[in-house]
């Protein structure tokens, strides 16, 4: 189990620090089945979760809402027939934080209690 699940986010200011290179290579360990992802020239932790059908996806779309509501940081989420993909960046410094890696982890914790049908 990761230690980030039992992490808490941070409040994130406007032009806080982004993680470097070497932090995200220590954090990278802690959350494997994540890719980093430029998009419009912003790192952002990215992962695609399959499902049997649309209505486990819809129900785990809702229960990651329920985590980052939980967390106050937010992540995009796109949900489709059998497939839910979750990116978590942080708006604020246009990157990664630590939160986003705390976020990815409890994202994959939710995951693997998901029901039997659930598909890795």
């Amino acid at each position: 189990m990761s230690t980030l699940t039992a992490e808490r986010c941070a409040a994130c200011r406007r032009g806080a620090p982004r993680l470097t290179e070497e932090e995200i290579a220590a954090l990278r360990p802690q959350v494997p089945d994540w890719q980093i992802m430029a998009r419009d020239g912003i790192l952002r932790l990215e992962r695609a979760f399959t499902f049997p059908n649309f209505a486990e996806a819809l129900a785990f779309t809702h229960r990651v809402g329920e985590l980052a509501e939980a967390e106050g940081h937010h992540p995009a989420i796109l949900t489709e027939w059998g497939r839910v993909t979750v990116s978590w960046w942080t708006h604020k410094i246009g990157g990664l934080h630590r939160n986003d890696f705390i976020m990815a982890a409890k994202t994959d914790e939710r995951y693997a209690q998901e029901p039997e049908v659930a598909i890795a």
